[in-house]
């Protein structure tokens, strides 16, 4: 349940349209609920203004539908991340309405097009094709929580003037995600040329030195641009959850 929800709860009550006591069971069920192996927050929504969000990797088929159902019966929109395309099948053999992506292993149960509640633009920046993975993680998840998104791939330093060449869309953002590996230095660029929020991704893209992304991570949170911050190695969804929140205020 969200605060959309919850007021209309509140309002229907008022009206005479809904028994108080019918109400009160209605919010007795808020907190969570208790599925095989988990226990789903359907009061995420309202706390935070996000619902909770379903992490793929670990869990089992079974265990991926009793959470998303029991989300999906509380009147939730549901996104499960990091499904990949053998695990995502047999979920939606189950839960069949659901939209799956295979780039950004993204699985949505919800609306196809959801309202935009964001107030500018969030531009998506990746370095190379290796890290489209992630930067669509990080479009898709951005798209289903309601910004617009642009996106602009391939434009990483080693030819920088394919950066420069969009300096108008960049500038024009309200929060930047930035995606990169290798050496990560491709924030540092971004963030000199705008004056907004860019939330940097490493990925871990590269050669041995790269250490899995561990060498662009570090390279980003030494940025010398102080409009950087950083999440955590190939999390396009914690850098576009975040995004979004900076997006709504």
């Amino acid at each position: 349940m969200n605060r959309d929800q919850v007021r209309e709860l509140l309002e229907s009550v008022r009206r005479g349209d809904l028994d108080p006591e019918r109400a009160l069971e209605d919010l007795a069920r808020l907190p969570f609920v208790d599925v095989p192996d988990a226990r789903v927050d359907t009061h995420r929504a309202l706390r935070q203004g996000l619902p909770e969000v379903v992490y793929g990797p670990g869990k089992s088929v079974r265990q991926i539908v009793a959470i998303a159902r029991a989300l999906i019966d509380a009147g939730q929109e549901v996104m499960v991340t990091r499904v990949e395309p053998e695990v995502a099948e047999p979920i939606q053999r189950e839960l069949p309405a659901g939209d799956y992506d295979p780039t950004s292993r993204v699985l949505w149960y919800g609306p196809a097009e959801t309202a935009t509640r964001g107030k500018g633009t969030i531009v998506i920046v990746s370095a190379g094709t290796a890290d489209a993975k992630v930067a669509a993680e990080a479009l898709h998840v951005a798209r289903r929580f309601g910004n617009k998104v642009e996106s602009l791939a391939d434009v990483g330093v080693a030819g920088i003037h394919r950066l420069l060449a969009s300096s108008d869309v960049l500038r024009a953002a309200r929060v930047l995600i930035v995606v990169a590996g290798m050496e990560g230095a491709l924030p540092s660029v971004v963030g000199g040329m705008v004056d907004k929020p860019v939330i940097s991704v490493p990925t871990s893209v590269g050669y041995g030195a790269a250490f899995g992304g561990i060498a662009a991570l570090l390279g980003m949170l030494t940025s010398c641009a102080s409009n950087v911050t950083v999440v955590n190695i190939d999390n396009g969804f914690g850098a576009a959850y975040v995004a979004t929140l900076i997006n709504r205020l």
